[in-house]
């Protein structure tokens, strides 16, 4: 605890302006005044409300009174039909119709009214769905699989652990906005990787140990940087308080200089993993065992017939959203689509969702116009996709992105057609990476480049080699910043040699690390014509 102590001493000699601005309000003082904030003027609002206290209670200052987004908590990234369908309406009234999927499982609403937002948080806490906590200096929605309890890989359930973890801090005055910046917490039940888990601040990813079912534990993840193994094996029972030992350590300890080196990775970096683990083990006082084998190995395919086989008589039907842009309509289509089947929605973190129901109403859902709708994107290009919101909703975008996104994924299917592959897709706006491409199989990072004409105009750099079944961060750039139309035909020969050398139809993923990791960036930049 000494290491920490003195490191933490050294780096909070002066601390930022968020953390200036933290010591005005607490935020539930700030929350039992919010009606009555939120009925004043826009102009009235000061800087600690924008920057920091609503961010508490999931919503973003946006710039004006009519443009305020909120981000939802949605457990398990799952909806009951009752819960779709008030998503719909709170979109239709109060968004203008505009409901966008994230990279967390979640949704988030957008143009909403200053005045609006008190009914809009009472319209979602009516069922059971709050904002709290979903932005700024807290604790982002807990990520898991969206088959978590349903897969048949699905070896332990994640619902009631990650429970446990909101027991922690949820609406807990000790905890909101109070980290010295986000946290990110993902669990892992199942052998397959299907929700970035080794992209967190925190996982807990499934492993055995003395043939027992536990977790092995990971810290210090974050967009482009996967976490780190630490040397514990973290029983069910163990979660919990190994969960508020890692964030009380944090939130004691973490720094509160540098926003932009706050996160717990930077943390680590100088402490040494091995202090943090010691620290955890003298502070939890858990009889914590050594890591044990890790059973996360695997990825899932989405083939052409659009569905999963679950356990227990169950089948998920694949439901792709290019670059996550939804809508009301589409919602309330399937609402009712679900009331019919008696089926649940589960989200994904590659921005597009699942409707979970026995089998019996699988070719029931397939005949509704909204699955048609729908699965008429269905190519490999738009199966695995993320696009971050972009230049026309972020002031840090460089390119509008997620059109960039779809059309890609047009023009790949016109001209490099694929069935039965799997292709992650991810694309950010800008170097931040919040569309996480430093672990997709091919990736875009935003950028501005010359063009034939000498003009700046929207470009990509293009990276390769990320991967999602393990915790190896191996991306590595093929491109400098190249105008997107070049970056369409240098994708195109990418994925044309994937498709003539690939092997039992394998995923890109696998397909690079038996073919392109061992080709140098050069030979691979000299193949695809950069």
């Amino acid at each position: 605890m000494k290491v920490l102590e003195e490191v933490s001493k050294l780096r909070n000699k002066k601390i930022n302006k968020i953390e200036k601005l933290k010591e005005e309000q607490k935020a539930l003082d700030f929350w039992n005044d919010f009606e009555t904030i939120c009925s004043g003027k826009y102009e009235d609002l000061t800087e600690v409300h924008g920057k920091h206290l609503l961010k508490c209670f999931g919503i973003y200052d946006k710039g004006s009174s009519d443009s305020f987004t909120i981000r939802i908590r949605i457990p398990l990234g799952q909806l009951t039909q009752e819960q779709a369908s008030k998503f719909s309406q709170v979109a239709y009234k109060y968004g203008k119709s505009t409901i966008d999927l994230t990279t967390r499982s979640q949704m988030e609403f957008r143009h909403l009214n200053l005045h609006e937002l008190p009914i809009v948080l009472k319209e979602l806490e009516s069922v059971g769905i709050t904002t709290f906590q979903t932005a700024g200096d807290n604790f982002r929605g807990v990520i898991t699989s969206p088959f978590d309890g349903y897969s048949k890989t699905s070896l332990i359930t994640c619902e009631d652990l990650i429970q446990d973890i909101h027991d922690v801090f949820l609406k807990n005055e000790e905890y909101i906005g109070t980290l010295p910046r986000k946290f990110n917490t993902g669990i892992l039940g199942d052998t397959v990787n299907d929700c970035n888990i080794f992209g967190q601040d925190c996982a807990f990813v499934l492993a055995s140990k003395d043939d027992e079912l536990g977790f092995n534990l990971y810290l210090g993840g974050k967009v482009g940087v996967q976490a780190r193994p630490l040397n514990l094996f973290i029983s069910p029972n163990q979660v919990k308080l190994t969960f508020k030992t890692i964030v009380d350590l944090f939130k004691k300890y973490g720094f509160r200089d540098n926003r932009n080196k706050n996160r717990i990775t930077y943390f680590l970096d100088e402490i040494g993993i091995e202090e943090f683990e010691k620290a955890i083990i003298e502070t939890s006082a858990l009889p914590l065992k050594t890591a044990g084998e890790l059973l996360v190995k695997d990825e899932y395919k989405i083939d052409k017939s659009a569905t999963i086989k679950l356990k227990d008589n169950k089948t998920a039907v694949y439901f792709p959203i290019p670059s996550g842009i939804f809508n009301s309509k589409d919602l309330h289509c399937v609402t009712i689509l679900m009331d019919e089947t008696n089926s649940i929605l589960r989200l994904t973190n590659e921005q597009s969702f699942f409707l979970i129901a026995k089998d019996e109403f699988v070719q029931r859902i397939k005949e509704f116009q909204i699955f048609k709708k729908y699965d008429s994107y269905h190519n490999v290009y738009f199966n695995n996709q993320i696009a971050c919101a972009g230049a026309n909703e972020c002031s840090f975008g460089v390119i509008a992105n997620k059109s960039d996104a779809i059309n890609m994924a047009i023009y790949l299917n016109q001209y490099v057609p694929i069935e039965d592959a799997k292709i992650r897709m991810y694309w950010s706006a800008c170097p931040k990476g919040c569309g996480v491409h430093g672990v997709a199989d091919i990736g875009f990072e935003g950028a501005k480049a010359k063009d034939e004409n000498g003009e700046f105009c929207d470009s990509v750099k293009i990276f390769i080699g990320g991967k999602a079944t393990t915790s190896i961060q191996e991306a590595r750039q093929l491109s400098k910043a190249i105008p997107i139309a070049k970056a369409q035909e240098v994708t195109k020969e990418l994925l044309t040699i994937y498709k003539n050398e690939r092997i039992n139809n394998e995923s890109f993923e696998n397909f690079d690390s038996r073919v392109l990791s061992f080709l140098t960036i050069e030979e691979i930049q000299q193949r695809v014509g950069l």
